[in-house]
């Protein structure tokens, strides 16, 4: 059953006049018993399909309802109606299923506008749709730039474990993996689960992060990335947050913080790029869609920036980056800060930085990307670089319009005497991590890495609001739906 792809179709255009060819996909639309809008999924415009009605079996054509699936043979002529250059004649039409219409009225597939949440109650659905059909193309082609722009520039691609023994972020918001039945634990002569008696004869959890495990591939690889799902066992419902989510995470030896910052820049920028090139039709849709939703908001909610603003802004624009010690004196020192508009005040020098006061300096201050450096070691991981001054690390932070953070990375820790005191100040336990302090054992070198969220990622380039909306199947508390 070959089918010409409907995307290529319309890209070819008027090369295609007067040849016959073969198109499958779902009904949008049938209008007038003549008029057949068929989309294939493989870009958010239809085809349109002309039907002759005297030629056509009146009980097949009553069984093309929207939803249903055909595959329609005919030949390519102009378009004679407004938004398309051409149509196809209809000479068969097989139907491969049918759609009850009332059924269809009680879905997400009529023909009609609904919210992100009734999509979200449908996820199994909602691929159909234009919005997230045109997310999930961008999200296809933002991978598909990821993976070639480190192939191109020398990385190798690693797999990190999903299931590991260790928490790289230090932070305990692990999902327990076990085979154990729950009802009858094993415990042991202090009355704790007996882990030696697991499958895997420890604790284990599904990871946070592929990172220390990417250490170690570069110290003998050079660059490495990884790329898989990470879990975050966060009882967290807000539109910023996801229990299951995509993590880009390269790391590469012989690199400096600065070279790290550089690289992350590039890499964004590389693949916002390559998303506006190959996307523009969806991207257009998106922002059409993002335009709309602005102007429904309250005037001080509303983005300085249109959509595509956004990306070129980011693309024009060279990252301003500065310490976290001047951030923190714009932030105590700005007007917001003053005439206390912030939900969370600059009290400052220590301050854990919030969306807002990202934002603040991305969006107000620089109105430029930006790109913080030298972290207060109390609130950064122990993995990160310990400076001269003894109270600040050699982490970094990426900050874009609109959403705040988007990458947090480090140059990390190569020297072992110094790496071992911070494993010992965060109370982790040493011999845990013998193999990650064996690779400051023999011949370390400094190193650099970072972490980018695709889902992040998807959100900015979309104009999306809400997380769960940029993922497929999103994983949130007290929801694993389909």
């Amino acid at each position: 059953m070959h089918s010409n792809s409907i995307k290529k179709l319309l890209e070819e255009g008027k090369d295609k006049l007067l040849h016959e060819v073969t198109v499958s996909g779902w009904v949008r639309s049938f209008r007038s018993n003549r008029f057949i809008a068929l989309n294939d999924g493989s870009t958010i415009k239809n085809i349109q399909v002309v039907v002759d009605y005297e030629n056509f079996d009146q009980e097949v054509l009553k069984k093309i309802t929207t939803a249903a699936s055909l595959q329609v043979t005919g030949e390519v002529v102009k378009s004679q109606g407004t938004g398309q250059e051409i149509e196809i004649a209809a000479r068969t039409i097989e139907i491969l299923g049918e759609a009850n219409p009332d059924e269809v009225q009680e879905t997400i597939l009529q023909p009609k506008q609904h919210t992100l949440e009734k999509l979200r109650e449908q996820a199994h659905l909602r691929f159909r749709t234009n919005t997230f059909g045109a997310i999930m193309r961008i999200r296809n082609a933002l991978m598909f730039a990821i993976h070639r722009y480190f192939n191109e520039n020398g990385f190798v691609y690693i797999n990190t474990p999903i299931i590991t023994g260790s928490d790289a972020e230090g932070a305990g918001e692990m999902f327990t993996v076990t085979n154990f039945d729950l009802d009858e634990l094993p415990k042991n002569e202090n009355g704790k689960v007996d882990y030696t008696q697991d499958f895997f004869g420890k604790s284990t959890n599904l990871t946070v992060s592929g990172q220390l495990e990417g250490e170690v591939a570069a110290m003998g690889l050079g660059k490495i990335y990884t790329f898989g799902p990470t879990f975050r066992a966060e009882n967290s419902n807000t539109a910023r947050h996801l229990a299951e989510f995509w993590m880009i995470e390269p790391e590469m030896a012989f690199y400096n913080l600065d070279m790290n910052m550089n690289l992350a820049e590039d890499l964004l920028k590389y693949v916002i790029r390559y998303a506006m090139k190959h996307c523009a039709d969806d991207l257009q849709f998106l922002s059409e869609r993002f335009d709309k939703e602005q102007s429904q908001k309250p005037q001080n909610e509303r983005s300085e920036l249109k959509l595509m603003e956004r990306l070129d802004y980011v693309l024009n624009n060279k990252f301003v980056r500065l310490s976290y010690t001047e951030a923190i004196e714009i932030l105590q020192n700005s007007n917001h800060n003053k005439k206390k508009k912030f939900a969370y005040p600059v009290e400052g020098w220590g301050t854990d930085l919030q969306s807002e006061h990202e934002r603040y300096l991305v969006e107000k201050h620089f109105k430029s990307p930006v790109i913080l450096f030298d972290y207060p070691a109390e609130i950064k991981a122990f993995y990160m670089r310990l400076n001269e001054d003894g109270k600040t690390v050699r982490a970094m932070d990426i900050l874009f319009p609109g959403i705040g953070e988007i990458v947090g990375g480090s140059q990390r820790e190569e020297r072992l005497e110094v790496l071992d005191q911070k494993i010992e100040q965060f109370g982790i336990d040493k011999e845990e991590l013998w193999w990650y302090r064996d690779t400051r054992r023999f011949g370390t070198v400094p190193h650099s890495g970072f972490g980018l969220g695709l889902e992040r990622l998807v959100l900015f380039v979309t104009g999306m609001g809400n997380i769960r909306d940029v993922i497929p199947f999103p994983r949130t508390p007290k929801n694993a739906e389909f």
